[in-house]
């Protein structure tokens, strides 16, 4: 039964739902099939999805053309190894940011990749260049293209921030990720995603990336050395399984990626690790922001920041959560971010219908 946000359902409906859903102790349920590796740890299983992030320039739709290659040849390219099922042999990839005539020298890239001839179309991979259509329309042209794609085990999306209207909106990036694990549980496929990250920090960009991040089975990071601009780093940043030792590729003369063989991981500074920023998301709860935003707004809408920050001060500090000036200054952000807090004016407003 399709799982949609779009009807109310009746309660027959509703019941169909609890039966598809509920885990019995004494049924046998089958471990989702492993189909991506890089050497012996597992980034990609069936019914899951995983993405790779990095800044512009880092090579990421490279490093994407590889993983796409050892799924068409169900071997290994780079360090990525393939084991896709016969019946989930076909890769869709979807292209976001460019037109078709990029589009193809990307499927080129990748036909020469798997060794496989650029005069004729391939068998197992079907390519869409949606750069001309809206987040709307390449939402519906994906998820028709999933749905009757016989033998589909691999989907590439190059570009999930082009999905969403705005990559800051709570509600589009729930609604994203909720498609994007329907999607893989339906059909029984992967999904791997590209997202950019910030300018200033290593972070995914937007909420999608905060919800790619909670959701994902594997985060991959692409990022050029530090040391040598040429080439380009690729590891775990989240990952289920055990971590892979982090490789190195460059890009050779045929314009395509190769091993950097003489790679050595950089060696990871001992002692302490250094402190990660407050992250108002990961490490405050929902009920804990609820509460506190219950006192912060007890009389009523506050009018001036300075004020708004004295009383997010007590209010949190009220539910054990201890809040300087810096830490108050994030808060107030992610509260306008995840709409929790509107401002009307010079005034602040507790909105308690947010979508967290």
């Amino acid at each position: 039964m399709e799982k949609t946000d779009n009807l109310i359902l009746s309660s027959e409906e509703l019941a169909i739902c609890m039966e598809e859903s509920a885990v019995s102790v004494t049924s046998a349920y089958e471990h989702s099939p492993v189909v991506l590796m890089v050497d012996d740890a597992t980034i990609g299983t069936l019914g899951n999805f995983s993405a790779s992030i990095g800044k512009a320039k880092s090579k990421k739709t490279f490093n994407i053309s590889a993983i796409v290659a050892s799924a068409l040849t169900n071997g290994t390219i780079l360090h990525y190894r393939s084991i896709f099922p016969e019946d989930k042999r076909k890769v869709l990839y979807v292209d976001t940011e460019q037109g078709r005539y990029h589009c193809q020298n990307v499927l080129k890239r990748v036909l020469r990749l798997a060794d496989l001839p650029e005069d004729k179309e391939p068998d197992n991979l079907v390519m869409l260049a949606l750069r001309k259509y809206s987040p709307k329309m390449r939402l519906a042209i994906v998820e028709h293209a999933i749905g009757t794609i016989p033998d589909l085990g691999l989907v590439v999306i190059d570009g999930i921030r082009d999905f969403l209207y705005d990559i800051n909106s709570p509600g589009e990036s729930t609604d994203i990720i909720s498609k994007l694990m329907q999607w893989t549980d339906d059909r029984q496929i992967h999904i791997h995603t590209i997202l950019h990250q910030n300018k200033n920090d290593e972070n995914a960009r937007g909420h999608i990336g905060t919800e790619l991040n909670n959701k994902a089975e594997t985060i991959m990071q692409v990022e050029v050395d530090k040391d040598d601009k040429a080439i380009s780093v690729v590891e775990a940043v989240h990952i289920r399984d055990r971590e892979f030792e982090p490789f190195a590729f460059r890009i050779n003369d045929d314009a395509l990626p190769e091993l950097v063989e003489s790679y050595l991981p950089k060696v990871k500074v001992a002692g302490r690790p250094a402190k990660k920023p407050f992250d108002p998301y990961k490490e405050i709860s929902e009920s804990v922001h609820r509460a506190a935003l219950d006192a912060v707004f007890a009389d009523g809408n506050i009018g001036g920041y300075d004020d708004f920050l004295e009383r997010l001060k007590k209010g949190y500090g009220m539910q054990g959560v201890k809040l300087g000036h810096n830490k108050a200054v994030k808060v107030t952000t992610f509260l306008g971010n995840k709409r929790m807090v509107i401002k009307d004016g010079k005034e602040y407003r507790f909105n308690p219908d947010y979508h967290y």
